[in-house]
């Protein structure tokens, strides 16, 4: 710690302005010749020490820049605001403790703020701004005049009688007022005198109900008697009042006329209020009340609503609360309620309060005498976020049904959930839970029948050897991070209806104890790990109606005992697998609804496994090994909406019998051999919905609505691109794709008359004739690609009116003429949609569409001389003929060699000429 020594080495600190020596034990006294060398200094602070004076080794301090003093639990008397007189620029003083009379006759007369307790007599301080006064005695003649005063605080003071004389003060610059926890004279008020500036009040109340711009006035812990005098209606401009912790009664009638009231705190008094509220009922401003611990009594119920919309309201006290106010009814805004210990006349839970207020964090009701039975909680749907409380199994033992679903609530999930044996229905789904199911969950929730913890990141393996859940009818544990196999402990829920184990990362085998679940109806393992075989008992289930085993790495057969599953299958997904061979002969289901074979190693004919399926909705056989023609049979499936038989070996014509399907949606068949022509009638219609009964299961459980999502992705190409996308977003599109094939002919006009067309892709082809012009009504279209095809003659300029088109392409066909202007939509298209169409011109393909010059015709005399001199010709040409021969016979005659291998090949094609003619002459005529 340092001693006082200290300031005689800080005068080499010649620059210094800040100096702060708080809490040093610093002792005695302190030397002002010391000071003054800091002659820089703007703040001191010495608080905390026991310095008793400073010492005046120089007349005074000199120190002019300095503004800030806090000289606060000091030894210091009186005398020293003599010592600081000096200090003709300080603006804040803080000197605590100081004893004695005080005079500031001879200086401080700049000082704006001080900060005192336990002080007597007070001299002029004209200037000062704001005054702070802690646990003090005030006496006669303390303020005679603070012109200039702004903001007065007097915290827990006794002010006698004689506080401010008796005769009016001078303070209409106050702005604020703090007379918190203090004593005040009855004359207070009168006193005081006029505050028409005065902005904010913490007092006591009596009678200042002339103070018309007062906006806030807290008058909390004054020891208050009385009623509220009727003079408050005139405070209209009041915003916030604070009247709690004192001993007013009466009745609150006095504020309904507060229109501008926003925050209201009447709590810890004897008040009469009436639960209706109804003295507030035109407070519209109002969103905090706070009257805990009045006297809460029964009053008329109200039938009209309220003008105010509550965020926050506390009205716990005693006694009988009759039912429920009805204003609360009203209420949708309401963030924190408290309402304990009020004895309501009601026989069940408020669950209307949380329904009509999506925003509830805080609900208090303690003993409230809520009787009748509390079984179901649903707040599902909702914002709620934290942990859920680890202690919730013991505050609601007795709960049947528990509904927490599609919140943010995080954290594990608590084993107090044990203690609910009453428990039926457990829904958190969709929260952001991690950890994994606790032991005593499974253990102590015997009564269990629907357990939903889907879509959370629950981890782990799903159950331990410790489980008793043997009621349980329905299992979603789907959209987790839970691994190991398949747990053996679910063998014994012999009611279990809906298996729901997918987007997880389990392994193994399908085991063989499902078989004994006579009970199952929807059995749901997709996008995990397993492998083998599908079992062959799965078909021997009785009611198994929804088979979901998609993404795995199953394999082998589709075993033929699926065959039993013809009345009852709804669903079956058995896609992104590697089951092989063909469908089994025997296997027609005639309810099913959906159908996803895709991405597995399937071949042979399309069978008639769906011939009779005439709810067929969605039938999915893309990328597999299927052969032969598209059976004219299809069209016995009169509510299909989505056929996708990509990638297959298809061959032969589109059926025409597709053209008798009113529902189709979506068309699918690139990637084949397809030849011949587009049929004309071909067409697709937007659905605009899904078809409940294929997009959701819906079970009904102990009057309970129960919904368990089957919906599957589609995957189709648009823009070029493959997308995945959800019943949800397709119910919206209409598309054709034929990409891929062998088709020819020209493009059907018809095909303007499909409504809603979003996509249309009939690239690498072997179409002929023109673009339609049609397609210009095709308005809502997005994706077109013509690619690959002879098309020919222009583009027509019309696609300008596409407003919603995203791609287009019609590269390397036989196209002519000029691209098309870059206006609308075709503005966003390059090059790239228009390459490999030698006859196309325009700046997008660099070629110039300016006409090229006719020849000029020639002049008289240029046709004179471009006649040939036929004469001249026949002389020239005999000439060269001659010269010619002559260049030969000197050859053959000079040169011996040539001139016998000359007359040898002339020897041989006489004797071959002869010998041909002697050979097939007499043939000829008969000899």
């Amino acid at each position: 710690m340092l001693n006082n020594s200290i300031f005689s080495y800080l005068g080499v600190l010649s620059n210094l302005k800040y100096l702060y020596l708080d809490y040093n034990k610093l002792k005695g006294r302190i030397h002002m010749k010391d000071l003054n060398s800091l002659k820089y200094l703007k703040k001191l602070e010495l608080s905390g020490n026991k310095v008793t004076e400073f010492v005046p080794s120089q007349p005074e301090l000199r120190l002019m820049n300095l503004k800030v003093v806090d000289l606060s639990n000091n030894l210091f008397n009186n005398t020293i605001l003599s010592s600081l007189a000096g200090l003709s620029n300080l603006r804040t003083l803080t000197l605590g403790n100081v004893r004695g009379s005080i005079d500031m006759n001879d200086g401080l007369r700049n000082l704006e703020e001080l900060h005192m307790s336990c002080h007597s007599e007070w001299q002029i301080l004209a200037n000062l701004v704001d005054l702070i006064l802690e646990d003090s005695s005030l006496p006669l003649n303390f303020i005679p005049t603070l012109s200039s005063l702004k903001y007065l605080h007097l915290s827990s003071c006794y002010v006698n009688d004689s506080f401010f004389m008796h005769e009016k003060q001078n303070l209409r610059n106050l702005k604020e007022l703090r007379l918190e926890y203090s004593s005040l004279p009855s004359n207070f008020i009168q006193v005081i005198g006029p505050l028409t500036s005065l902005k904010k009040f913490y007092s006591s109340l009596d009678d200042f109900c002339k103070m018309t711009n007062l906006r806030e006035l807290f008058i909390s812990n004054n020891n208050l008697k009385g009623s509220l005098p009727m003079c408050f209606s005139n405070l209209t401009s009041l915003e916030r009042l604070d009247l709690s912790f004192n001993d007013l009664s009466g009745n609150i009638s006095a504020l309904k006329s507060l229109a501008s009231l926003q925050w209201l705190d009447l709590s810890y008094n004897k008040l009469q209020i009436p639960s209706s509220l109804g003295y507030l009922f035109n407070l519209s401003k109002l969103q905090y009340l706070s009257a805990s611990n009045n006297i809460i009594y029964v009053d008329e119920m109200h039938s009209v609503a309220p003008r105010f919309q509550l965020r926050e309201i506390s009205l716990s006290c005693c006694g009988n609360g009759g039912s429920f106010p009805q204003f609360l009814y009203h209420q949708h805004d309401l963030v924190d309620v408290t309402l304990s210990h009020i004895h309501f006349k009601v026989n069940q839970f408020p669950f209307w309060l949380l329904e009509n207020n999506t925003n509830l964090k805080r609900l208090h009701l303690v003993n409230c005498s809520l009787s009748g039975p509390f079984q179901d909680l649903d707040i599902s749907n909702n914002f709620f976020s934290g942990n859920i409380p680890t202690e919730i199994g013991a505050h609601l033992p007795s709960l049947s049904s528990l509904n927490m679903s599609k919140n943010d609530f995080n954290g594990s999930i608590p084993s107090s959930f044990g203690d609910m044996s009453s428990l039926q229905i457990l829904d958190l789904s969709n929260n952001q839970l991690f950890g994994g199911i606790p032991e005593h969950l499974a253990w102590g929730c015997s009564s269990l029948e629907i357990l939903a913890l889907s879509n959370n990141t629950l981890q782990g393996p799903i159950f331990s050897t410790n489980f008793s859940l043997m009621s349980l009818s329905q299992l979603q544990l789907n959209g987790n991070n839970f691994s190991g196999m398949i747990p053996n402990a679910l063998s014994n829920c012999s009611f279990l209806g809906t298996l729901d184990l997918s987007n997880n990362y389990l392994f193994g085998k399908i085991p063989s104890w499902i078989e004994s679940m006579y009970s199952l109806s929807t059995f749901d393992v997709s996008r995990n790990q397993l492998c083998g075989r599908i079992p062959k008992w799965m078909g021997n289930t009785s009611i198994l109606g929804q088979i979901d085993v998609a993404d795995n790495h199953l394999q082998g057969l589709i075993p033929r005992a699926f065959c039993n599953l013809n009345r009852q299958l709804q669903f079956l997904d058995l896609s992104m697998n590697n089951f092989s061979g063909i469908l089994p002969s025997c296997f027609k289901p005639s309810n099913i609804e959906e159908v996803y074979l895709s991405k597995n190693m399937l071949q042979g004919p399309l069978p008639k496994a769906f011939r009779k399926s005439s709810f067929l909705v969605t039938l999915d056989l893309s990328y597999n090994h299927f052969s032969g023609h598209i059976p004219n049979w299809i069209s016995n499936l009169s509510q299909l909406s989505y056929l996708l038989l990509k990638r297959n070996h298809f061959e032969g014509e589109i059926p025409i019998q597709l053209c008798k399907l009113p529902d189709l949606s979506l068309i699918d068949l690139s990637l084949n051999n397809l030849s011949g022509g587009i049929p004309s009638c071909l067409k697709v219609t937007a659905l605009n919905k899904v078809p409940d009964h294929y997009s959701w299961i819906s079970y009904n459980f102990l009057g309970a609505n129960r919904s368990i999502s089957i919906e599957e992705s589609i995957e189709y190409t648009i823009k070029s691109r493959s997308y995945t996308y959800k019943k949800r977003i397709l119910q919206y599109m209409a598309g054709i794709d034929l990409s891929c094939n062998k088709l020819t002919g020209e493009i059907p006009h018809e095909i303007k008359n499909i409504l809603m067309l979003f996509t249309l892709n009939l690239s690498h082809n072997s179409l002929t004739g023109p673009i339609p012009r049609a397609f210009s009504n095709l308005r809502d279209i997005e994706s077109l690609d013509l690619s690959y095809n002879n098309l020919t003659g222009n583009i027509p300029p019309e696609f300008a009116l596409l407003h919603f088109l995203q791609y287009f392409n019609v590269s390397y066909n036989n196209l002519s003429g000029k691209t098309p202007e870059r206006i609308g939509q075709l503005g966003t298209f390059d090059e790239s949609s228009y390459v490999g169409n030698p006859f196309l011109c325009g700046s997008l393909v660099g070629k110039n569409c300016s006409p090229i010059a006719p020849p000029k015709a020639p002049s008289e005399s240029a046709k004179d001389h471009a006649f040939i001199d036929m004469d001249a010709f026949y002389a020239s040409f005999f000439a060269c003929y001659i010269v010619v021969l002559l260049c030969i016979g000197s050859v053959l005659y000079i040169n011996p060699y040539w001139r016998q291998v000359w007359f040898y090949y002339v020897q041989m094609t006489i004797n071959s000429c002869y010998y041909f003619v002697m050979d097939n002459l007499p043939r000829k005529f008969g000899c």
